[in-house]
Order: structure tokens, then sequence, then C-alpha cells
């Protein structure tokens, strides 16, 4: 077929695509305007959840033949984050509206880190060895590029989508999503300052900011399923990380015994005191840097999150050492598992499926330049054999940061979060410089 006909083609398919793109987003507008959520108390929403998480664990732990197929392929834990996320989109609940994410994230985020931490071998966390940062930095590297790169493609196809001038211009608010993607929402807030987008654009790339990375957790999750096949593909040594989920395995069974009322209340105890030390701290050190020494910013160190999360880290870790470690074999980690699943269901009640078709366009480019960040640290697991493990968690430390690194982390085995949290940490520190890096090459490259 010759290449004038083929693009004759191409043009026209992508001329009857935009059209059903856009005449499906008139019809979703209709609907989401006639319909307001149907659940608006959070004492609702969270009966909703924890229902959902209910059913989840009984039927993983059933007979039934059906569930056991399909959890043989689809861990729970994906099940965790989809359904809420389906109660988001059929206007059943509005994230918007709920405090519960903020209770989840600020208060049983810290305290799953404080009892997750509690019994890990900090010895053999430092065997794993440099994978797991070569895998990082090439997450970081991946967004870094896939910025301008994803403009590049989409401008070849569809300028428009990425154009625009002064402050409408698309570039400028991509930026702001290279340092969520990179950092946090701090290193967004600073890409917000420097490069001044207007207020309409980035409020699309907080849409596109959710809408990309919380799909691509969900592979990430479905892939956690998958660990050992695509191992196999990487032909990865895993047997490092297989090391530390199975000591950690061999202290818990040692040190189990059936928990009593006293052991339930020192576990929550310790999770929720200390939590409340890293807020009390939190609360001061972040100010008085913000006041004695903003240019700190850049670091993430004015972040009163960022501190959160590093004291409670710092407080299981200190406790690791002491005989507080044996609240391990009364269910501390099990404890801090629950808290876990539930923030991943409030982070999962943040996933609007109809937002992916509104903002169609913007979303294409997000997900071109998520493609590029895959596809690298794909390139450089095979190349070094890392295991899924340092992938997963390496991207998700960049893409989601400290509340879903861990997450992902634990996925695997529960004392395999602290991975998590460490590399996330490191992401706050280089999100603004490489996000700003990424902010120059888009200007550089945009329409």
């Amino acid at each position: 077929m010759p290449l004038r006909q083929i693009y004759t083609l191409v043009t026209c398919w992508q001329k009857i695509l935009i059209l059903l793109l856009t005449n499906i987003d008139l019809c979703l507008s209709k609907i989401q305007f006639m319909h307001e959520a149907v659940f608006t108390s959070d004492a609702v929403v969270l009966g909703l959840l924890m229902a959902i998480l209910g059913f989840i664990f009984w039927s993983n732990s059933s007979k039934i033949p059906f569930f056991n197929k399909v959890y043989k392929f689809v861990p729970p834990l994906l099940f965790c984050y989809i359904l809420p996320a389906l109660l988001t989109s059929f206007g059943l609940v509005n994230p918007e509206e709920s405090n519960l994410y903020y209770v989840a994230s600020r208060f049983f985020l810290p305290a799953s880190l404080i009892l997750l931490t509690l019994s890990i071998d900090l010895k053999e966390v430092f065997k794993l060895g440099p994978k797991a940062l070569i895998m990082f930095f090439t997450g970081t590297v991946g967004v870094i590029i896939g910025g301008p790169l994803a403009i590049m493609a989409m401008a070849a196809i569809s300028p428009e989508a990425v154009g625009g001038q002064g402050p409408e211009a698309i570039w400028r608010g991509m930026t702001t999503l290279a340092g969520s993607w990179i950092g946090g929402g701090a290193n967004q807030a600073s890409m917000f300052e420097i490069f001044k987008p207007s207020e309409g654009i980035y409020s699309t790339m907080i849409i596109v900011d959710v809408i990309v990375a919380e799909l691509w957790m969900f592979f990430l999750l479905l892939g956690v399923g998958q660990s050992a096949r695509i191992d196999k593909f990487f032909n990865a040594d895993s047997s490092s990380v297989d090391t530390l989920k199975n000591k950690m395995e061999e202290f818990s069974k040692k040190i189990a015994r059936i928990p009593s009322m006293n052991d339930m209340f020192v576990i929550l105890g310790l999770g929720l005191a200390f939590t409340g030390l890293a807020h009390f701290l939190a609360d001061w050190i972040a100010p008085w840097i913000e006041t004695n020494a903003p240019h700190l910013q850049r670091f993430s160190l004015t972040s009163k999150f960022f501190w959160l999360i590093i004291m409670s880290t710092t407080f299981g870790l200190i406790l690791s050492f002491t005989k507080a470690r044996e609240y391990e074999g009364a269910g501390a980690s099990r404890m801090g598992s629950v808290f876990i699943y539930f923030l991943v269901a409030t982070i999962g009640m943040k996933m609007d499926f109809l937002e992916i078709i509104k903002h169609w366009e913007v979303v294409i480019v997000g997900v071109i330049w998520m493609m590029i960040h895959v596809a690298l640290l794909v390139i450089v697991a095979k190349i070094i054999r890392a295991p899924y493990f340092f992938l997963a968690v390496g991207s998700k430390a960049n893409i989601g940061g400290a509340a879903s690194a861990p997450v992902v982390a634990a996925a695997f085995h529960p004392s395999l979060a602290p991975v998590g949290v460490l590399l996330a940490v490191l992401g706050y520190v280089l999100g603004t410089y490489g996000a700003w890096i990424c902010g120059i090459l888009m200007e550089g490259v945009a329409p």
C-alpha cells in the first residue's frame, strides 16, 4: 500500500476516534451534571470501603473454586484498589468531599510504617544491594526524558494538544506533573511557583496525575501475582529479596503467639502514639525550616508530610533495636498491613475511569510519558537482571512517593515496606531538580 494511502487511512481513523471520544465526553458531562454522589457521608463511605475489604478477604480465604481461580492470578490488594475506584466511577461516592484519604495517609500510613518497620532486619535490607537504587534512578531519568519525548510524539499527531502560549502552555503544566512523579506534592507545588502555569492547566494536570499514576499502579499490583514469571523473563536473581522475606517469616514464626487484649493495645499504642509524636515534631520542624531556611524548600524540607514520613520510619527503626520488636509475634505487621489495605482502598477511591475519557487528549500525553518511563525501567531491569520487586518499588517511589511505594513493596511482603519508604524519601530530595531539568527540556521541544 502506498505511503500516501496509509497516511490518509490513519488520518481518517484519527478523526473518527476524536469524534467518538468527543461525543462520549459530552454524554458523560451531561450525566455528571445531572447526578451528584449518592453517598456523601464519610460514615457511609467508610462502611462501603470496609464492606469491600471484608468481602475481598473473605473470598480470598474461601474454598469456592471461582475465587480460588481468580486470586491465583490477581492479588487481593489489586481488588482493594479497583473496587473502590468503581464506586467513584459510577458516581456513588465523591473522593473530593471525603476526608477518608486524609485520615488514611496522615494517621494510618505513619502507624503502618512504624508497625511494619518495628521488626525489620536492617542488615538484610542493606544486603539487597545496589539494584534497588539503580532502578529508582532509572525511573527518575525515565520521567525527565519522558516529558519532552511525549510532547514530541503527541505534537506529530495533534499539535494543539500540547500547544498553548504563556501560562496556558501545556508544557508549563506538565512541569508540575514531573515534580509529582519524581518527588511528591511539595515538588509539584514548587514547579507551579517556578513555571507558573494557569490555574486551569494546573488543575487538569492534577487530574492527569491521578489517572495515569493510578492506572500504572493497577498494572504494578497485577504484576505482583506474576512476579515469578516476570523475574524469569528478566533472568533476575531475586535471592536477596527472598532471603529477607524468609528471615522475617522465620523470625515471626519463632516468636509467634496468640495475641492477648494487652498485646493488641500495646501494638496500637506503639503505632498511634509514635504517629502522634511524629505529627508533633513535623508540625514544629517544617515551619521552623520554612522561616529560617526557606531555600531548603527545594528538598521538600518545608513539607510537614515529608517530616511525618521521616519521623515515623525513624521511630520504627529505633523500635526494631528494642524489645518492642517481639510484638511482631503478636501481630504488629498484620495490624500495619490492615492500615495499608485501608489506605489502598482510599487511594483507589480517588480513581475515576470516566475522567480518562473526559480529559483524553492530555491523558494520552501522560500515558505516552508513562510508557517511556516503563520502557526504560524494563530495558535496564533486563540488562542488570533486576527482580520485578526492584522495578515496581523503584518506579512507585518516583510515581507516587511515600504514600504508594510502601504499599507496592508490602504487596510482596510486609517486611519490605521500609524499602519503598527509603526510596520515596530520596525522590523527595531529587524531585525539584529533576522536574526543573524536565521543564527546560519540554520548553525546548514544545510546539
